[in-house]
């Protein structure tokens, strides 16, 4: 039995700057940047809050009834929750797929995500309920401090919340699975729906993550453990000194090939194959000084992409471009750069590498799928974008590094993300031609 391919028919974002799939590549292509200072002592740098209010108009449901569970299930949202969730609504509107259009225990959902945290605002009242003039009291919380939470207050907060708010406002009975693997979720999530379609447990599969380091505690904790510029994301410049942090979630629609074509629906890409590596131990390498090649984050990323090279039999002469992890730090550039130079050093032309960081920065678990969708947008029209912020080369990241927008896309993409504790993925994207109705 031949496999079964699978392919993208719809995609979705909500992102910094950008309210739309064709804004995006509008603003790539015009190296437009949502990166702004925070505050004005210049300490720090971050990008602008997603293009997203809340409100019911954001999710762009064309369905009355669904408006309503919209509507009434926000006060269970949080800001990642309710990016998920109109992300999915505006791929499932790309794909021009209804509710009830299809049998539904044949399509699924497969989501990823940071960990999420609750806000100061939900816990203040029952923390000044437990707080006297020692300070706060432990004994009290039981009585005095719970009463005043909300009961649901939770269920805002748990991390398959996306997946399952997806399926309750669509009707979607298929199988259903949520990963925090942070910005390695990307290529998690999509591996899972890809083998879900594949094996012929569904048919159709809304794959998606979302992420926010904007939240005040997880902005305190950047600050304390990651390099963080004070001014620019510089993804593999020689002047990089850190990462810009931001928020979004996007989704694309997975589909089985025929599935999609018996339709008559638009085909993006196909999802050729994928991989996954974890290298957890603790890193083997001197933060001021590191070698790039004893860094658990090259092995990861190293073996990932010669994973999927090997699964899919394709040379690496045949690949148009990488879309990288791009974090802008000296020492995640540097493994990342030798990885991929180790890989693709030996073909006749450097392979082009674009980063999408410099634009709207690192969105946690959203990146990945937006810096996806930014690779399929570049193959559907052909050519690629500059990476924003680029312009001094780093001899210990020996990359091409695309710079205009007449570089070709070609055919083929590999898209890389892994995290701060060793977990990459990789995923190998094909161009199909067809005409787009869109």
């Amino acid at each position: 039995m031949a496999r079964r391919q699978v392919v993208i028919t719809g995609l979705g974002i909500v992102a910094p700057q950008f309210r739309s799939i064709g804004e995006l590549w509008d603003g790539l292509v015009s190296s437009v940047t949502a990166v702004r200072p925070y505050d004005g002592n210049g300490l720090i740098s971050l990008a602008a809050p997603a293009a997203f209010d809340g409100t019911i108009g954001e999710f762009e449901s064309q369905d009355t009834a669904q408006q309503k569970v919209i509507r009434k299930n926000l006060k269970v949202m949080s800001r990642e929750i309710q990016m998920a969730v109109a992300a999915s609504c505006r791929a499932l509107s790309c794909a021009d797929i209804q509710i009830g259009q299809f049998p539904s225990e044949r399509t699924g959902i497969s989501f990823g995500s940071d960990y999420i945290l609750t806000t100061a605002d939900d816990v203040i009242d029952a923390v000044r309920a437990c707080t006297n003039e020692t300070g706060f009291d432990y004994s009290q919380w039981g009585c005095s401090g719970i009463a005043k939470m909300q009961p649901l207050w939770q269920l805002k907060y748990l991390p398959n919340m996306p997946a399952s708010h997806i399926a309750i406002l669509n009707d979607f009975h298929g199988p259903s699975n949520s990963m925090t693997l942070r910005e390695a979720s990307v290529g998690a999530v999509i591996g899972e729906s890809v083998k879900m379609i594949a094996d012929g447990r569904a048919d159709i599969m809304v794959t998606g993550t979302t992420g926010s380091r904007l939240h005040p505690f997880k902005l305190l904790h950047a600050v304390q453990q990651e390099e963080l510029s004070q001014t620019a994301c510089r993804p593999f410049d020689l002047r990089r000194d850190g990462t810009i942090l931001g928020e979004g979630a996007g989704a694309i629609i997975l589909e089985e090939r025929e599935h999609a074509e018996k339709r008559g629906a638009t085909i993006w890409a196909e999802v050729v194959c994928g991989a996954y590596r974890a290298r957890c131990c603790p890193a083997r390498y001197n933060k001021n000084n590191a070698d790039s090649r004893t860094d658990n984050r090259y092995e990861a990323v190293r073996s990932v992409l010669e994973t999927v090279l090997r699964q899919s039999g394709t040379s690496p002469e045949n690949i148009g471009h990488i879309n990288a992890h791009g974090l802008g730090s000296k020492t995640a550039d540097k493994a990342e750069a030798a990885a991929i130079h180790d890989v693709f050093g030996q073909r006749q032309k450097p392979v082009p590498v674009t980063a999408l960081k410099g634009t709207f920065g690192n969105l946690g678990a959203g990146s990945g799928m937006i810096e996806l969708i930014a690779g399929i947008l570049a193959l559907k029209n052909g050519s690629l974008f500059p990476a924003v912020n680029y312009g001094q080369a780093d001899a210990e990241c020996p990359l091409n590094v695309v710079t205009d927008t007449a570089t070709p896309a070609g055919n083929h993409f590999i898209k890389i993300a892994f995290n701060a504790r060793g977990q990459a993925s990789a995923l190998l994207l094909r161009r199909i031609e067809t005409t787009n109705k869109k």
